[in-house]
Parts: C-alpha cells; sequence; structure tokens
C-alpha cells in the first residue's frame, strides 16, 4: 500500500511539473526576489467572479514552523545548499556518517541541552531521520508547489523526497510528502530502507477568529545490522590490500540481525483569538490548545543468538520489542501587547505507557515490564521587543505523576546595526533519562536492567554567547554544566554494554567560528570548532578541534544567465580521540576508553548548477582515500565510506 501510494504521489507531482513548465515565462534568479507567472486557474480563485492574480513573487510561498516562525521558499544555490544536500536535509557539521546512506552518525559534537522535562525514548542512533513536531512544516501558497529530491544511494538504491502542497482558497492549505530509501551499501548485511510520509494542512476562518495547524506522520526506519568488521580484519583494512578493496568480501560479525524504528503521529494545534489581531502591532488575547498523540516501538530481530552480544536465554528467534504510547495536550492562554509583551501561560498533561509485555527474573531481582504515568504540569513563555533589543524565554514544570523535571529557557538578541547582531542564551534543566537507559528487556541477559529508582534526575546548566556579522565572523562561546550525566558505556572487564550514571559534574567548553572570505568569483567557507571536557571519568569523549574548509567558484553562463554553477572542494578533519562505539542491539552509542580512532583527512569535489528552478548536484566524495590511508573509522569495527561519485538534484513547480 505504502509504495502504491509512493507511485501515486511521484507520478502526479511529474506530471503537475510538465504541465506547469508550458506556463513559466520567466527563470529564477539565484540572488534576487523571485517572480513567478500566475495561471488563470489560481488556487485562491473560487469562482469565475474572482480576480486573476498577479504575478506570484516567491516569498508569497511561504513555510511555517510548528512555532508559527515564517520563511519562504527558498530556490537559490549556494554553499549552505551543497551542505544540506544530504539524507537528513540539514547541514552535518559534527556528524560523521557511517557506510551505507540511511545508517547512523556518530556525534562529534554533543548537544547536552534540551528543554524536556521527560525522558526521551531510546534508540537515538536511529532517531536522526525520525522527524520531530518541530520538523514538521506547514504551507501557504498562491498556486500549487512541487518539490522533488533525488539523490543515488550505495548499490541498488535511491534516495527521493517528493512535496505537493496546495492552497484550495486563501484559508485551506494541505501537503503531502514521502521520503523513501533503499540502499544495499558495500559491506555484507548492511541493507537500508527508511520511509517518511506526512501530511499537514493549515486553515484560518475568514475573520482570523480560529486558526489551526495539524499533521500526521507515519515513519519506519529498518536497517539490516551486521556488527561491524571482525576484529580480526581490521588489519587487513587498515593495510588497503587489494584483495579486501571489494568491500564485499569482509565477513561481519554477525548477518542475521535487523533492527527497525516505527512511529505514527497525530498533532494538531489550534487557538481561537478572544480578541482577534488586525495587524502584527495590535493587542489580542486567545486560547491555545495542542493535542498531541505518539505511538511508536523499536524492535531488534534476530534468527540465533550471537556471542557479541553475550549469553543469551535462547539460542533462537530472538525478538526484543519495546513501545511507546505517549499522549499529551495542553491547554494555554496568551495574551499579546504591544508595550508589555507576548504572554503565555497553562496547564500541560502527558499520558505516559513505555515498556515490554513480559516482566522478567534475573538473579532473583525482578525486571518491571511496564513504566506508567500521568504528569501534570505547567508551562509559560514570555517574548517582546523594545528597539534593537528582543527577549523570548520559556519554561515548564511537573507538578505531578513519578518524574520530576522543570526547564527554563531564555535569549536575547541585540541588533547593534543592520550587520552585527549580539546574542545570550540561558538554559536550564533537570529530567529523568530516556526510558531505555531506565528500563530495558531482552533476549540476551546482559541487555536487562532497572534502574527507575536508582538513576537520578540530569541537571544541566547552559551559557551561550554569540556575535553575528556577514562582513565579519559568526562567533559562538558556550559553556555546559551537568550533574547525573547518563550514557552507556562499556564495561572494559567484560566488554559489554551497560547504562552508567557520572556522580561527578561534567563541564564542557565550546567555541565555534564561521566565516566566509570572498575573492571575487572565488570564496572560501570557514568553520572551526573546539571543544574541550572537564571529565574525569572519561565518559563524555569528543574530538578537540573539527573543521570544515570550503573553496568554490560561483558563475552565471550563457545567454540571459540561464545556468548558475559552483563548483569546489570541501576540506573536513577532526582530531584522534576516544570515538564512542555503535550498539545495534540498543541502537545507541556508548562510551569507549580503548581505542583511539580520527584525525584522518575527507577531501570532497562538487558540481553543482542551476537552471531555473532545478539545482544539480554532483560529487565525488572522499576523493582522498586511497591515498592519504586506510585509516578510515565512523566507530570502532565500523568503516567510513569509500571513495564514490554521486549525484542528485531538487526540482521545484510552480503552478
Amino acid at each position: 500500500m505504502k509504495n502504491i501510494l509512493f507511485l501515486i504521489i511521484l507520478f502526479s507531482n511529474v506530471y503537475l511539473g510538465f504541465t506547469q513548465v508550458k506556463n513559466i515565462q520567466k527563470s529564477l534568479k539565484s540572488n534576487s526576489l523571485d517572480t513567478i507567472p500566475s495561471t488563470k486557474n489560481s488556487a485562491f480563485q473560487k469562482n469565475s467572479k474572482s480576480k486573476t492574480n498577479k504575478d506570484a513573487t516567491i516569498d508569497l510561498y511561504k513555510i511555517i514552523s510548528y512555532k508559527n516562525d515564517t520563511t519562504y521558499v527558498d530556490t537559490s544555490l549556494t554553499i549552505r545548499k551543497e551542505y544540506k544536500f544530504n539524507y537528513l536535509r540539514k547541514d552535518n557539521f559534527g556528524l560523521l556518517p557511517f557506510a551505507n546512506l540511511g545508517q547512523t552518525y556518530n556525534q562529534l559534537s554533543k548537544n547536552l541541552v534540551s528543554n524536556r522535562s521527560l525522558p526521551q525514548f531510546g534508540a537515538r542512533a536511529r532517531h536522526f531521520n525520525y522527524m520531530e513536531v518541530d520538523d514538521i512544516f506547514y504551507y501557504e501558497v498562491p498556486t500549487p508547489l512541487t518539490e522533488l529530491f533525488f539523490k543515488t544511494a550505495f548499490q541498488q538504491g535511491q534516495l527521493l523526497d517528493a512535496f505537493f502542497t496546495v492552497n484550495t482558497s486563501k484559508q485551506f492549505n494541505f501537503s503531502i510528502a514521502y521520503k523513501g530509501l533503499r540502499s544495499l551499501g558495500n559491506y555484507q548485511h548492511a541493507i537500508t530502507s527508511t520511509g517518511n510520509l506526512r501530511f499537514t494542512t493549515n486553515f484560518k476562518t475568514k475573520n482570523r477568529r480560529y486558526l489551526a495547524k495539524a499533521h500526521i506522520t507515519t515513519q519506519d526506519l529498518l536497517n539490516e545490522e551486521n556488527g561491524g568488521l571482525m576484529d580480526d580484519d581490521i588489519s587487513s583494512f587498515v593495510s588497503g590490500d587489494e584483495d579486501f578493496i571489494d568491500r564485499s568480501v569482509f565477513e561481519p560479525n554477525f548477518q542475521n540481525a535487523e533492527n527497525i524504528l516505527v512511529g505514527k503521529r497525530f498533532y494538531l494545534n489550534h487557538q481561537y483569538n478572544i480578541l482577534v489581531p488586525t495587524d502584527s502591532l495590535s493587542n489580542s488575547l486567545s486560547i491555545h490548545n495542542v493535542i498531541n498523540f505518539e505511538d511508536k516501538y523499536f524492535q531488534f530481530d534476530q534468527t540465533s543468538s550471537n556471542d557479541f552480544f553475550g549469553d543469551s536465554f535462547k539460542a533462537n528467534s530472538l525478538r526484543d520489542k519495546v513501545t511507546l504510547e505517549n499522549f499529551k495536550t495542553k491547554l494555554i492562554v496568551d495574551y499579546r501587547n504591544t508595550t508589555l509583551g507576548n504572554f503565555g501561560f497553562g496547564l500541560v498533561y502527558n499520558d505516559i505507557n513505555y515498556g515490554y509485555d513480559k516482566i522478567t527474573i534475573l538473579s532473583n531481582q525482578l525486571i518491571r515490564n511496564r513504566i506508567n504515568d500521568k504528569v501534570l504540569g505547567l508551562e509559560g513563555n514570555y517574548s517582546n521587543q523594545i528597539g534593537r533589543l528582543s527577549f523570548d524565554s520559556e519554561l515548564a514544570i511537573n507538578l505531578s505523576g513519578d518524574f520530576d523535571g522543570s526547564y527554563f529557557l531564555a535569549h536575547s538578541d541585540y541588533k547593534f546595526n543592520d550587520d552585527i547582531t549580539f546574542g545570550a542564551t540561558i538554559n536550564v534543566n533537570s529530567n529523568a533519562p530516556n526510558y531505555n537507559l531506565l528500563l530495558n528487556q531482552s533476549n540476551y541477559i546482559n541487555y536487562n536492567w532497572d534502574n527507575v529508582n536508582s538513576f537520578e534526575n540530569q541537571n544541566s546548566l547552559d551559557f551561550k554567547f554569540e556575535f553575528k556579522s556577514k562582513k565579519l565572523l559568526n562567533l559562538s562561546i558556550q559553556y555546559t554544566s551537568i550533574d547525573n550525566f547518563s550514557l552507556f558505556a562499556l564495561d572494559e572487564s567484560t566488554s559489554l554494554i551497560k547504562p552508567k550514571q557520572v556522580e561527578e559534574t561534567i563541564s564542557l567548553y565550546k567555541v565555534r567560528l564561521d566565516k566566509e572570505l570572498t575573492f571575487g568569483k572565488f570564496a572560501l567557507d570557514n568553520s572551526l570548532l573546539y571543544q574541550k571536557t572537564n571529565d574525569k571519568s572519561e565518559s563524555l569523549n569528543q574530538p578537540e578541534f573539527i573543521v570544515r574548509n570550503t573553496f568554490y567558484y560561483s558563475n552565471h553562463f550563457f545567454k540571459k544567465k540561464a545556468l548558475y554553477l559552483q563548483t569546489g572542494i570541501t576540506f573536513n578533519y577532526f582530531t584522534e580521540y576516544f570515538m564512542d562505539g555503535y550498539d545495534p542491539l540498543l541502537a545507541e552509542f556508548y562510551s569507549q576508553n580503548q581505542t583511539k580512532l580520527g584525525g584522518f583527512p575527507r577531501l570532497d569535489f562538487f558540481i553543482n548548477a542551476k537552471i531555473r528552478q532545478t539545482r544539480i548536484f554532483l560529487k565525488a566524495e572522499h576523493i582522498n582515500s586511497s591515498f592519504t590511508g586506510y585509516d578510515y573509522f565512523s566507530a570502532p569495527n565500523n568503516p567510513y565510506r569509500d571513495f564514490t561519485v554521486r549525484f542528485g538534484l531538487v526540482w521545484n513547480f510552480f503552478l
């Protein structure tokens, strides 16, 4: 059924695309406000009495976040688009991908800051491509809009993200999108198959008394797991022996396991305006309600047990499955005043059901099967702008239930002039560790624990200062302090993975600098991150330096600047450190202090072009792999990608 739906979306989008090409009379310019000619059958025309729209500019194609921040469709080709042309469709600076597309990423720089008062679902290594509430956007468009994203994968596969949105009237918009991937990979038993289906709608009454945004998502992220290379094969990989250049000859630790993360979510965010704002500067009073129901599970399957995970309760047909049903609703009263600012305050209710279908008794100790809790809390927010100074803050605290938790987040910006902005952020957070750190059951004996009553809340304090200037540079300085840091760690005595909570306070310092230097049609884009950890327990391991430099050339070609071209080379590097290992049974990374990895350069050569609304991307990845040494790994026993050439495109259609 999913494949049929996907084909319908794809062919309908292609048909609409070819139809609209006849209507486009002007090409979009890459560095100016784009203009899209209208058609007689505009989406905003309800009947024959409606007036024909004037030419629709690109800023009318609005993209709205769940917080109501609004941007518009961007069809330009910039170096930022090059950084985002990947599986996640985000800038992955600080993330190190595994060998196959759709596998996980090792975090070279960890973010210990959160604005949560409750634990998260586990299997965090499988969540990089799991779309959360803040990853879903809503739309308002004068004419139908389609976007096709395509990129080649590794061996017998491809990545496609198809999107379509339309306004049936000025009041109602809906969108539908599907992101699908299948990739065989270069190593044995490493197939990835993922799908992200999302449907959104955006509605408002004519008098703007009632507004609503809603979305439905269904997501399934499947990975075959092989445990990486066997220890005896590491030397063969690093040596660069010609007999092993064909990566399929390597025999992994096992070839009979896979894990999958599946989630479904219904989200409704609506409000009723008691005092309707006449413009952005008028006062308003509204009642705001959010309903969010999410049902997800993580499952690990293995046909027969393997010593890689230790002893097991049974030898064949192993299945570990954990589920979470989380119903969340909140009722907030919002008041906006042109002088006093914007206030919001209300109640939040969470109904949590996490766990397994059976109990386990291990060494005369009962491992419970469920965490059930009903949490009632308070939420509030305040924002205001006074001259050049803007301020945003939000807070939450749990009032009842088994989980204690709270957070406070405040951010302020001061716009010194049109180019320079100073920013400061403070975050104070206290919440329980993730669910799988508190409770886990498995067919493997070592992976059973109950820490619900023994693990304390993680408490963090974070300060961040930012300086932003397009002419000068972007600079951020961050300090984070965390107590009771909770993680998975390798037990060196048993070589098995266990949850761990660090008693000592851990301090983390980060300094990031971003600067682009231009020389006519040439440019050098630089990103540098320095981070230092004060961690006596050696649990929070990160490289000291992460560097990315891109030297590229940009120019228009042919008559009327029909082709816009960018070509260049990107250099990535991070210093050697005790890199986190990957556990496929938990789909989690764990801390280890036995193997140092890193310190290898990565060079990518790219040629990108824009023709009308189409951006074409061609990249030769890791071109230096054969002459700078084969000591490149994404995690212990898990090699990084070899040299490969991949291409793709992003194509927008405006009807």
